[in-house]
Order: structure tokens, then C-alpha cells, then sequence
């Protein structure tokens, strides 16, 4: 059976020889877009490849349609392939502690159809506080072919949150921080608030202090009081850009509740035309 959401570091330790898996680095920092990369390059785990969130991640900007738009998914499938992640390949990813960033690789090797993707639980930090090896300078897997097939419905877009929003039956959650959420404070896009009728569930609640993820059971209790009877897949998930959005999805996972989609645009698209309401407060 694939890993599917989480992977421990024993799991991972396992299978590092083995060529039907695939390890990526996927350390970011959005204040040095170009950190993550230098900190690959100094200590990796074994066999890693690098991928990096606005590059390899995400598509190009036009100013409107947000900081990490989907990249073109015949481009991201070709550099999976140049990964060497094929059919039958197990991914592996990690950042540096909590998964935020490693999530979103998760989240779109789902959307292009391969679901044999889990995060290492605790990432880095975890690995390397238990002792466990690193490789320094970088490193190229042998190309597969990746063979998938797009999931066009597990992403919305912001027409349709405009309408699923002041639907009852639907859950629109905002992963970012509650000061950003209610409009206190705004570090990064234009304009201040939150899309209307959204819900806000701090990313960072999903885990413990040394990055690894809440017990199933916490996490489901925690999102069945938060989506007040809506179901799983009525829930749209946002944040900043679409990266922390992902990791309430792979939380919701975790927790037994699949089925979630992501507005990938998220606040820094919405927010960047007037004609959208945006709200204040709690």
C-alpha cells in the first residue's frame, strides 16, 4: 500500500536505497526565495532532489492571479518525469520542520494524478535530530515517464467561491494567521481582510512545537467543530497564496476527512480586484 498523507522518518530511513522512491527537498523561505536552495545544496537528505516553490511549484504571475498560481500541468508533469517519478514510484517530501511547503508538492501530485505522495512527518528538523544521515551538493534521479491524469475538480476558482461562500451548505476556510485573517495586519499583498463568509483555521494549529502533525483524532475534532456540519468535500480551503492552503487539506486527510478542495488564487488573487468584498474582523 503507497504512504498517502504522512511518512515517519523510520519509514523514510528504510527506503532510502530504493529505487522506486522519490525524495524531495522542498525547503523554502519567502522572505529568500533563494534559501531553500542553499540550504539543499549544504545537507540534503540522501538522494534527494530539489524543488523549488516558484519555479518548479508554481506558474507564472500575471499580477492578478495570485503569488503561486498552478503551474502549466504538462510542464510540472515533464519535470516530475525528470525527478524520476513515474507510475509505481512512491514521492517522499519534506521541508525543513511543519510540511507547509512540502504539502504543496503533496497537494499537486494529486491534482495530476498521483496519489502516491506523503509528507515526512516533522521534516528536516525531525531527521536530523535523530541523527539520522545527510548528503551535501545535489543530486539527479534517472528520468522516468510520468504518466498522470489531471484532477481539474479538486481545484476551484474564484467565480465559484463567490458562489459557494454564501452557500450554507459549504465550508470556506482560511488557513492564514488569525491577525491576517481578521485585517489587523497584512505583511505581504495589497489589501487587508478575508474573503466573506470565510472560516479561519491557522495552519500552524495542525502541528505539534517540533513540527510533526496533531494525533488523527485531535485534528478531526478540531475541523468537525470548525465546519459546523458541512461535509469534507464542501469545504474550499485558501490562505495567502495556495501553499498553506494545502496543508489544512493534507491535515483534513489525516484527520479521516478527504475530500477538499483548494482556491489556489487564494487572498492574493481575490484581493487584487476591487470589485471583491472583502472582510474585516472576526
Amino acid at each position: 500500500m503507497p504512504f498517502t498523507t504522512l511518512l515517519s522518518t523510520a519509514d523514510l530511513a528504510a527506503h532510502l536505497d530504493d529505487p522506486d522512491w522519490a525524495i524531495v527537498d522542498c525547503r523554502f523561505d519567502l522572505n529568500d526565495a533563494a534559501w531553500g536552495e542553499r540550504a539543499y545544496a549544504d545537507a540534503h537528505l540522501p538522494g534527494a532532489v530539489y524543488a523549488h516553490l516558484d519555479r518548479d511549484l508554481s506558474g507564472p504571475k500575471t499580477g492578478r492571479n495570485g503569488r503561486h498560481p498552478l503551474p502549466d500541468p504538462e510542464v510540472f508533469m515533464e519535470r516530475l518525469g525528470a525527478w524520476g517519478i513515474g507510475p509505481g514510484v512512491q514521492v517522499a517530501a519534506y521541508d525543513q520542520a511543519n510540511g507547509m511547503w512540502a504539502s504543496r508538492l503533496w497537494w499537486l501530485l494529486r491534482w495530476v494524478g498521483h496519489p502516491a505522495v506523503a509528507v515526512l512527518d516533522g521534516g528536516l528538523a525531525k531527521w536530523t535530530a535523530e541523527g539520522r544521515p545527510t548528503r551535501a551538493g545535489v543530486e539527479a534521479r534517472a528520468p522516468r515517464a510520468f504518466s498522470g491524469r489531471l484532477q481539474p475538480q479538486l481545484v476551484v476558482t474564484a467565480a465559484d467561491v463567490d458562489r459557494l461562500r454564501q452557500d450554507p451548505a459549504y465550508r470556506l476556510v482560511d488557513a492564514r494567521a488569525p491577525e491576517r485573517y481578521r485585517g489587523e495586519a497584512e505583511p505581504i499583498d495589497p489589501v487587508a481582510g478575508h474573503i466573506p463568509g470565510a472560516v479561519n483555521h491557522y495552519n500552524a494549529l495542525n502541528v505539534n512545537p517540533d513540527g510533526t502533525f496533531l494525533a488523527p483524532e485531535a485534528l478531526r475534532a478540531r475541523f468537525l467543530d470548525l465546519l459546523g456540519g458541512a461535509p469534507p468535500e464542501n469545504v474550499v480551503a485558501y490562505c495567502g497564496s495556495g501553499v498553506a492552503a494545502a496543508h489544512n487539506l493534507l491535515a483534513l486527510e489525516i484527520a479521516g476527512l478527504p475530500g477538499a478542495r483548494v482556491y489556489v488564487g487564494s487572498w492574493s488573487e481575490w484581493c487584487r480586484d476591487p470589485a471583491r468584498p472583502v472582510a474585516v474582523g472576526a
